[in-house]
């Protein structure tokens, strides 16, 4: 029997809002991935598209022209996710990175089992919707079957199945989404064009920094993605847990780490960044980015009948079964 969970309850008093919504959380997340989905779709309907990305992105079976309401509900993704990326890119600064990487490392906020780590998710995130949308658990689970169904590996699906549990981060130390969801870009260089909402960096102090607005910042050509600062999030939070905790291929903490990082996957920026190994990495993100978005199906998982395979799962590739987040 594993051990019961140590949980280390968040002050709802300090740092924003006087509270940890979780369900705002879910909302900004998913209204992020409408965004991108969305735009996705439209760069195939305008024909700039790859043959791999029409491959991909016909999943979502979004019409501009058919249908209006959801055209409609994406602007106001837009407004919202707008409002979101303003603050983010503000305060992603490269003096809060190194400190969010220090407090990451300096203690232990919980020890839990992967399987508790996504009961705690859904309780913290769902104990409240009043509608009919998944669970947390539903969600992850969704995303490992589809992945399953496909035959990939073992690892893989397990990859789907964790790869947000990294939004815990929101009720130990986050100061607001901001540095808990939304897509990731490296800091310590100029911010790239093809980051999203890219003139919303303006009140960032490193924009007016004499190194970190340069190209290349603190960087060389070819340094390689390994040793690049991406924003804190809740990606870079479960990259750092895997990377230190788990048996996980190269190619899963990519996917971990990569899969917020659209600027790079999607937009093909920063690839000055990368070398010979990035090459690798990026193909089994962009594998990867599809069960993210696109997972959807109108099967509910049943928890019970799949948690056995899956517990088998995770203590193949987290032989330790108690994880330090």
């Amino acid at each position: 029997m594993a051990p019961a969970a140590v949980f280390e309850t968040p002050n709802i008093n300090e740092n924003f809002n006087d509270h940890r919504d979780g369900l705002a959380l879910e909302a900004t997340s998913d209204d992020i991935d409408q965004v991108n989905v969305l735009k996705a779709a439209l760069k195939v309907k305008q024909g700039t598209a790859t043959q791999e990305e029409k491959d991909v992105y016909e999943k979502s079976q979004f019409d501009v022209e058919k249908d209006k309401t959801q055209f409609r509900q994406y602007e106001e993704a837009c407004d919202r996710v707008k409002n979101f990326y303003r603050e983010q890119h503000e305060k992603q600064t490269v003096a809060y990175n190194l400190k969010a990487r220090n407090d990451f490392r300096s203690k232990t906020r919980a020890e839990m089992t992967i399987w508790q780590a996504m009961e705690k998710l859904n309780t913290l995130i769902d104990e409240s919707d009043p509608d009919t949308s998944l669970s947390q658990i539903e969600h992850l689970l969704q995303s490992a079957e589809a992945i399953r169904r496909d035959g990939k590996p073992r690892w893989f699906q397990l990859t789907g199945l964790i790869h947000d549990l990294g939004k815990l981060l929101f009720f130990f130390d986050a100061q607001g989404q901001w540095d808990v969801v939304g897509d990731t870009f490296p800091v310590g260089c100029a911010f790239d064009e093809a980051i999203i909402y890219p003139g919303t960096f303006e009140n960032n102090p490193d924009s007016g920094d004499p190194i970190y607005s340069t190209k290349h910042g603190i960087y060389a050509p070819g340094c390689g993605m390994d040793d690049v600062m991406l924003s804190w999030g809740h990606d870079e939070y479960l990259y750092h847990i895997a990377k230190e905790q788990s048996k996980l291929p190269d190619e899963a903490l990519a996917m971990i780490r990569y899969h917020s990082f659209y600027p790079w996957h999607s937009a093909g920026a920063y690839t000055w960044m990368m070398n010979e190994k990035d090459e690798k990495m990026l193909a089994a993100v962009k594998a990867f980015n599809p069960y993210d978005l696109y997972s959807k199906s109108d099967d509910v998982p049943k928890v019970e009948d799949l948690k056995e395979y899956y517990l088998e799962l995770i203590d193949e590739y987290f032989p330790n079964k108690v994880v330090k987040w």
